[in-house]
């Protein structure tokens, strides 16, 4: 069968020229979708699916951002012959970055700490990114040079003309994302009548560009971060100790900062997935708990949280949490 295809994005009937053009915006927002389990009366708490990016998190805006401002900047493509990129990631950044430079055509470095889960290490070379492997934090930390970041910029400095490192924690292009896409979609989607929004704290960029440009709208919307606790094994986020490693986060832009003890991120995103059918993964959980805290506080009158990626790429971290998972069965 033929398809044909009047125009490079098609929204109506979802014909999509190229999965670039499937990245999210106002005209095509990843959907919003209401979470009532233990949410307490008068307040209302939509979930912002960024699973359903197309490669599967929040991730893939920063990613192709970065990418596109490299481009443009000429330090990818034609004028920059054989050049690729390093990054160091805890995952999903990387994995956006090794499918879009891959299909770009540009090869792709991803230094990554050994605490990573398999899956997403796994899912990196299935990309078509070549791994290094250093025995970092669970996020890639500042310090040693044999540490995830320190490894990559070495790789970059060393080898200017096979890598260039966008360096997500310091990349303006990471805000610009959110500020240009996420916030306009929570704008548009719920009417201008958003209150808060709930989102954690990685490179800080997606909190970040979303405080900008909503709080441009109205300033009376509270942006509130949620941190795991101390000594957490939540891939992707951080708490205001480690958040030295970003130049992007701007502590003004953010109204409250809740703390959730971290292994409810787990514990909750199970829920989650038994009580709603969402398939959260444990950042998602995290951020959950935070927003039902806060509303525990105060009545929510129309909150939105970010919901990074879903639980697929987190099934080791969830049997070490959940022990009741057991071996899912045993053998075959």
């Amino acid at each position: 069968m033929k398809v044909q295809v009047e125009s490079e994005r098609d929204l109506q009937r979802r014909v999509f020229d190229s999965v670039l053009d499937m990245l999210p915006d106002v005209d095509n927002p990843t959907p919003l979708v209401r979470v009532r389990d233990a949410v307490p009366s008068g307040s209302v708490l939509l979930a912002k699916l960024e699973w359903m990016n197309p490669l599967g998190s929040v991730k893939d805006r920063a990613a192709w951002a970065m990418l596109r401002g490299l481009e443009e900047a000429g330090e990818l493509g034609p004028s920059r012959p054989g050049r690729g990129v390093v990054e160091p990631t805890s995952g999903n950044t990387g994995f956006s970055l090794a499918a879009l430079a891959s299909m770009r055509g540009y090869p792709v470095r991803a230094v990554v700490p050994a605490k990573v889960p398999l899956e997403k290490r796994l899912l990196l070379r299935l990309a078509g990114a070549e791994l290094d492997v250093t025995n970092d934090a669970l996020c890639p930390l500042p310090g040693a040079e044999d540490g995830a970041i320190g490894l990559a910029r070495s790789h970059a400095r060393a080898q200017p003309d096979k890598y260039v490192m966008p360096n997500q924690y310091e990349n303006a292009n990471n805000t610009l994302a959110h500020e240009h896409t996420t916030g306009p979609e929570i704008w548009h989607q719920t009417g201008g009548g958003v209150t808060h929004v709930f989102a954690a704290l990685g490179t800080a960029g997606t909190a970040m560009g979303l405080s900008r440009f909503l709080k441009a709208q109205n300033p009376l919307i509270k942006i509130i971060a949620v941190q795991p606790s101390a000594g957490h094994d939540v891939p992707g986020l951080r708490n205001v100790s480690e958040l030295g490693v970003s130049k992007l986060y701007d502590p003004a832009l953010v109204d409250r900062i809740v703390e959730i003890p971290y292994e409810r991120a787990y514990t909750r995103a199970a829920r989650l997935l038994r009580r709603e059918a969402l398939r959260a993964g444990p950042s998602s959980g995290l951020i959950f708990e935070g927003a039902l805290a806060v509303a525990a506080d105060e009545p929510i009158g129309l909150g939105v949280m970010i919901f990074c990626d879903d639980v697929l790429k987190y099934t080791a971290s969830m049997a070490k949490h959940l022990p009741e998972l057991g071996d899912a069965g045993g053998p075959a």
